[in-house]
């Protein structure tokens, strides 16, 4: 097994000690994102080895037809309609519900360490990883069991700022060189791989308006809510910017079909699905957006904005 490569010099470094600063400081260096990446190598066409690395957004979770239990996967999940479209020649999807960054590196259940799917043959990763770092199940369950203390403010905000820094504004700091180390993984593996960063999907209103009790959340801290997951995606950006790596906006294109949003409308189910999707998480249709904005990306070749 190839060995995770570390930054030599101390450009990289530097470089890599921006982005947490930009994760501690929120979106005050937006600009930094827009730094071109270092070129890819040439590819090998749309004829690829591809292998899908995530958490539950990517696995699918409820999303007929289930073909993994334990990683609640679905066969219907976003790698698996990039993979149909593409007509690669090999798929391997290794996302499993729960996932962290460690366990690119350790097994989960009856699913392997997710890192041993990338080898040299593999030509092309999508990789979605870090929600669970920040800890979305554990911020949802808080954010749900405060909103009775103060419906119409900001009860959970206060919650997480109490200490006189904002947790999960650290909580993505922190996560940062996580997602930094596995996509030097990925390179170390899969020199010649196009490897891409597929960001999360939009949650809750984009306007910062909620839905309670649909959305059993606070009035206020629907834009906090809302701010941090952008704040994530900001990290994300950077990170695979800084990692020769391309990032997938999922954001922008789901804005408008959140957990809020009516039956007819919604790609991300509420906490109480109406749609085969577990709680807080896409649907089908979110799914399918998601893999419509991944092969936009791919699409556009590689290291075109």
């Amino acid at each position: 097994m190839a060995k995770d490569i570390r930054p030599a010099d101390g450009t990289r470094g530097r470089r890599r000690v921006a982005v947490l600063g930009v994760a501690l400081g929120g979106c005050a260096l937006v600009a930094a994102s827009t730094t071109p990446a270092a070129a890819h190598p040439a590819g090998h066409g749309r004829g690829t080895g591809y292998v899908a690395l995530g958490d539950s957004y990517t696995s699918g979770p409820g999303i007929p037809a289930q073909v993994d239990t334990n990683c609640a996967r679905s066969d219907r999940n976003y790698p698996s309609l990039v993979a149909a479209q593409r007509e690669v020649t090999s798929f391997t999807d290794v996302s499993c519900a729960g996932a962290t960054t460690a366990e690119m590196w350790q097994a989960q259940g009856t699913n392997k360490p997710q890192l041993d799917a990338v080898n040299r043959d593999t030509d092309l990763v999508t990789l979605q990883i870090g929600g669970n770092d920040v800890g979305f199940g554990p911020i949802i369950g808080t954010c749900a069991r405060l909103a009775a203390q103060d419906p119409a403010g900001n009860p959970c905000e206060r919650s997480y700022q109490a200490s006189g820094y904002d947790e999960l504004t650290l909580a993505i700091a922190r996560t940062a060189p996580k997602v930094d180390r596995v996509l030097r993984a990925v390179h170390a593996r899969a020199p010649h791989a196009r490897v891409v960063v597929v960001g999360y999907p939009d949650l809750l209103p984009d306007d910062g308006t909620g839905c309670f009790p649909q959305v059993p959340f606070a009035q206020g801290d629907f834009p906090y809510l809302r701010d941090t997951e952008k704040r994530l995606n900001l990290m994300l950006r950077l990170v695979a910017a800084v990692n020769r790596a391309e990032y997938v906006d999922t954001y922008g294109p789901t804005v408008g079909h959140d957990m809020c949003k009516p039956p007819t409308d919604r790609w991300i189910e509420p906490l109480q699905p109406t749609s085969p999707a577990a709680p807080a998480h896409p649907n089908a249709k979110g799914e399918q957006s998601m893999a419509q904005a991944v092969l936009n990306r791919l699409d556009r070749g590689r290291g075109r904005d």
